[in-house]
């Protein structure tokens, strides 16, 4: 059996040698761990049936060009986590979640918000938490953020853009 999925090698080697019985059987048994693992990788639940969905069709298609048994596992999880990713682009945050966002982190009192907002920032990857850091602690200005990084003022803007990105969602989970 694979490791991360309860197929027997057997089924994917049948299924991807064109065997359509095997293949049924295939996305029969798939179904369950793609939806395990897309109710863990995709942020929102209302995606988790379109991940999953599209990830049935892709091994469908693709089964094919399997290369390796062993490597079936790993790429069906790659294929959920980047339909989940790709989900949640197509996403245009509008006013009312901002509303809800801003409700949702009013309700922590300072002491609360403080902790998160500090787990938050030790979340972040370096090159992101330094840049907010210099932005909104020490009140540096973007030019100087440049020039102090020996990077572009638009390099700057994307990293602080991202960066409080990645604390707001933080902060609203």
């Amino acid at each position: 059996m694979t490791a991360a999925l309860r197929i027997e090698p057997e089924t994917i080697r049948a299924a991807s040698g064109g065997d359509r019985d095997a293949l049924t059987r295939l996305l029969t048994l798939a179904q369950p761990d793609i939806r395990r693992f897309a109710q863990r990788a995709c942020h929102n639940s209302s995606d988790i049936d379109d991940a999953v969905q599209e990830a049935l069709w892709l091994l469908a298609r693709r089964i094919g060009g399997l290369r390796s048994v062993g490597a079936f596992s790993a790429w069906l999880f790659a294929v959920v986590r980047r339909e989940c990713l790709r989900l949640a682009r197509r996403f245009k945050p509008s006013e009312n979640l901002d509303d809800h966002a801003d409700a949702l982190v009013a309700q922590r009192s300072d002491a609360d918000l403080r902790l998160d907002l500090a787990a938050a920032l030790l979340s972040l990857p370096d090159h992101y938490r330094e840049v907010i850091l210099m932005r909104d602690v020490e009140e540096l200005t973007i030019g100087e953020i440049a020039a102090a990084l020996a990077l572009t003022r638009e390099a700057v803007k994307a990293r602080l853009h991202r960066a409080r990105g990645l604390v707001r969602e933080y902060l609203i989970q």
